[in-house]
């Protein structure tokens, strides 16, 4: 099978190795946007800026030539660009025959596209610029240096056709990563882009020295809330109980790799948005997506208290304490999922 990788970041390389080392011994390309990255990374034999020291598997093709032309010739395209790219790209993809699939997890902010798109995921993006493309998304648990070292992953290819889930399964499900088949999109992308929200929540936690009970209490309402915001977008429930509800939240909010994880921590510390941001080095998407998540849950009358918290954070409306406060101030309740 031919593939085409758009998109040499951290995940993006993480995946385009998994393929490239599949037993099948799938043809694979990694297309760079920057031709001085592409050719340091064709020598060097691995991504030295994202995942340093994990070299490439031999048969991996590194290029910064025209995706387009790539993605016409390929069985397979995936993006592996951050959800502000998603629109372009899908768009110059819309004539493309092959499925494609997406691993960016977020909703599209405000900007990108005009107020009339705010909050949109990335299926009802490529709904509005490529709707005849074959499409889906490839999501759920996953660093990205797991998946290039060949450790255990659990992923869901999510589409609603069944041609799109069954290609990506037979791209990318091997001894060391298995994929599962959802024809829950809706459901499968809200968890992704909403467990990011969250994670900025748990390491606010976390570095408040709030305790465990508080990890846990947060993570377990934090679930509550991406499963109601989800139904009332169309999900099914049970998605949200699966890898790519229940399993992405508890690893991006409990694991160390998590970037969003590590600005709730950063912002707890005293630093600045400004500050966290730049010494990323990377996207964490729940910092761009916390606001437009909480815009369509507004729209539908959906109560994210943990997410209008983050979001007042990020705006800096509260100090870490305060938000903190907020959500323990909150009158008693039921508990309700």
């Amino acid at each position: 099978m031919k593939i085409i990788v758009i998109g040499a970041g951290a995940w993006g390389t993480a995946m385009a190795m998994s393929a490239a080392a599949h037993p099948a011994g799938h043809a694979v390309t990694l297309w760079a946007r920057d031709a001085a990255q592409a050719a340091a990374m064709a020598d060097a034999r691995e991504n030295a800026r994202y995942l340093p020291g994990l070299p490439f598997p031999a048969s991996l093709t590194v290029t910064a030539g025209d995706p387009l032309a790539l993605a016409r010739r390929a069985d397979l395209v995936i993006v592996a660009t951050p959800m502000a790219a998603l629109r372009p790209t899908l768009h110059a993809l819309q004539g493309v025959a092959a499925p494609v699939a997406w691993l960016c997890k977020g909703f599209e902010a405000s900007s990108s596209g005009g107020s009339a798109s705010a909050g949109l995921m990335a299926h009802e993006v490529c709904a509005q610029v490529a709707p005849a493309l074959l499409s889906g998304a490839l999501s759920g648990p996953s660093f990205a240096q797991e998946v290039a070292r060949s450790q255990p992953t659990a992923l869901v290819a999510a589409s609603q056709h069944a041609a799109v889930r069954d290609v990506l399964v037979e791209a990318f499900h091997s001894p060391s990563l298995r994929v599962y088949a959802n024809d829950d999109i809706v459901g499968v992308e809200v968890g992704g882009a909403v467990k990011n929200v969250l994670a900025i929540a748990t390491g606010l936690c976390d570095g408040l020295e709030l305790g465990l009970n508080a990890r846990a209490a947060l993570v377990t309402r934090g679930l509550a809330e991406m499963t109601r915001l989800g139904v009332a977008l169309g999900a099914r429930t049970d998605t949200f109980m699966g890898l790519s509800g229940l399993g992405d939240l508890v690893l991006t909010a409990t694991g160390d790799l998590s970037r969003n994880r590590r600005v709730g921590h950063l912002l707890a510390q005293g630093r600045t948005l400004d500050e966290v941001v730049a010494s990323l080095g990377h996207v964490a998407e729940g910092v761009y997506s916390a606001r437009t998540v909480a815009q369509r849950a507004a729209a539908l009358g959906v109560d994210m208290p943990i997410t209008q918290a983050v979001v007042a954070l990020l705006d800096a409306k509260m100090r870490p304490a305060e938000a903190v406060a907020a959500l323990m101030g909150r009158d008693p309740a039921v508990e309700q999922p």
